[in-house]
């Protein structure tokens, strides 16, 4: 498991910072870092909210590629006209879609796009849910005492989404209580967030 520095944007923060690179996205980093095996030097990225699609998609921009972030939300013939435009100049082009599937009306494009290496960002693991947990916290500024991850990691809800949530409901909890984030708030946070019957781990 390792880090690259990307501009990480958490609800109201802005600040640089890491995106973790784990199982759920490592073939994509691998992937995106060389845009010249791309099939018509096109790819296609989707994943779940929240998975980091957009700093990726900011990342790789910083890389030379040219990136349609929303591309799922883009007129289909306007999306052509791109796909042909970077066509003719050979240079790479990126597509992050937020629709999975994602649907395509229009026949040349569907059929080029189909043609294109298909990028999705994945479930993380435990190793990775560790780490994103721990990152999310650090940007919130809150201190989790010892042995969260250890006791959070079996219980979340296995999505990016979820992670966040749970700590800022942990973050939310903790100032209320104007209490350290010990195990206590780690339940009731996880009661919030996903009840007590949606835990993995009782």
């Amino acid at each position: 498991m390792s880090q690259i520095a990307l501009p990480l944007e958490l609800r109201g923060q802005s600040d640089p910072d890491r995106i973790v690179i784990g199982n759920a996205n490592l073939a994509v980093y691998e992937a995106l870092a060389d845009p010249k095996s791309w099939p018509f030097r096109t790819a296609v990225l989707t994943g779940p909210p929240r998975s980091g699609k957009s700093l990726i998609g900011r990342w790789a921009s910083g890389q030379g590629v040219k990136v349609i972030d929303g591309a799922d939300t883009v007129d289909e013939t306007e999306l052509f006209h791109r796909w042909n435009a970077a066509q003719e100049s050979g240079e790479p082009l990126l597509l992050i879609s937020d629709r999975q599937p994602w649907e395509i009306s229009l026949p040349d494009l569907r059929s080029r796009l189909g043609g294109s290496l298909q990028l999705e960002i994945l479930t993380p693991d435990d190793k990775m849910v560790a780490q994103l947990i721990e990152i999310v916290a650090e940007q919130r500024g809150l201190s989790l005492s010892d042995g969260a991850t250890q006791y959070l990691v079996p219980r979340i809800e296995r999505s990016f989404a979820g992670i966040e949530n749970l700590v800022a409901a942990i973050d939310r909890l903790s100032l209320e209580r104007k209490a350290p984030a010990t195990m206590s708030i780690w339940r009731d946070a996880l009661d919030q967030v996903q009840g007590p019957e949606q835990q993995r781990l009782l």
